[in-house]
């Protein structure tokens, strides 16, 4: 179910103003010659107060600007500050020794370290990491060619047959052609099936997205591009209504889930991507930290 794509509004530019008439003439005049050569001579003054002001912030600017750039890592690698946080890499560019196929010992052959990135590039098994994570952060880039679609799973448990019914979802899917994303509520980012996506926040496909998730306890996040999603909290009277249908409402029918009773029940699972479709998926900087 794909959604016509929507451009980012770029707003209406600002109208400059007009210049200032010229300054020892009235508009419309031009000055005398003798008026020129009379003029007083101004000797050179310092800038006024809030000029330096200016200078100092641009200058700071400028200097801040040098060290983030010089504290930003290369692809697939973390910062000193990042380590000392704890993060960890799910993918150093070359390994992809964190991940084993759904249910399975061993990595699908379908899915390749290339040119610095995780990638796949047609319909394959789902893979999981190789441990299990609570409370935590994660952090990743992705793209997706035109009608692309996956998603990322979280808490996941190899209970059942597919990963998707035991685990929430982050969806993953290009914003323009693919079918899912003329819903909200299955479209890029949104919690699948629970809570809605936002317009207007996914790059153009082939182009690098960063995703990031949190979850603390029932508590989860789900950002895309520095936008915060959505968020809600497992478990609770509310996700249990969307899930399991209301009974007093008709109209709020049970998700596709709702069979699995131990669905997004897990406290601790795996992180697993999906690869049963069909087409391209990329991704690098995969990056994850334990919250305590």
């Amino acid at each position: 179910m794909a959604d016509l794509y929507r451009p980012k509004d770029r707003g209406t530019l600002p109208r400059l103003p007009h210049p200032a008439p010229g300054l020892g003439a009235a508009a419309g005049e031009s000055a005398s010659v003798g008026a020129i050569f009379t003029a007083p001579v101004v000797s050179p003054v310092a800038p006024p107060a809030m000029s330096r002001r200016l200078l100092s912030v641009a200058a700071f600017v400028v200097l801040t600007s040098a060290v983030s750039h010089a504290q930003t890592a290369p692809a697939n690698t973390l910062t000193a500050a990042e380590r000392k946080a704890g993060w960890t890499l799910l993918f150093d560019g070359t390994s992809l020794a964190a991940w084993r196929g759904y249910q399975q010992a061993d990595l699908p052959p379908e899915w390749t370290a290339i040119n610095g990135t995780m990638t796949k590039v047609k319909t394959t098994n789902d893979i999981v990491t190789r441990e299990q994570f609570g409370d935590f952060e994660l952090s990743l880039e992705w793209k997706l060619p035109l009608r692309g679609n996956s998603g990322i799973f979280y808490r996941a448990t190899e209970k059942e047959t597919k990963v998707y019914w035991s685990a929430p979802e982050y969806q993953l899917a290009e914003d323009s052609l693919t079918p899912d994303s003329r819903n909200l509520m299955t479209s890029v980012a949104a919690v699948y099936g629970f809570y809605p996506s936002k317009r207007g926040v996914v790059h153009a496909a082939g182009e690098w997205n960063h995703t990031r998730i949190v979850a603390k306890g029932p508590h989860v996040e789900h950002w895309l591009n520095g936008t915060l999603i959505a968020q809600y909290e497992l478990w609770s009277p509310e996700w249990v209504r969307i899930l399991r249908g209301d009974p007093n409402d008709p109209g709020k029918k049970p998700l596709k889930f709702a069979p699995y009773t131990e669905f997004g029940m897990a406290k601790r699972g795996h992180i697993a991507i999906q690869g049963d479709h069909n087409g391209e998926l990329s991704m690098r900087n995969i990056k994850i930290r334990a919250l305590k």
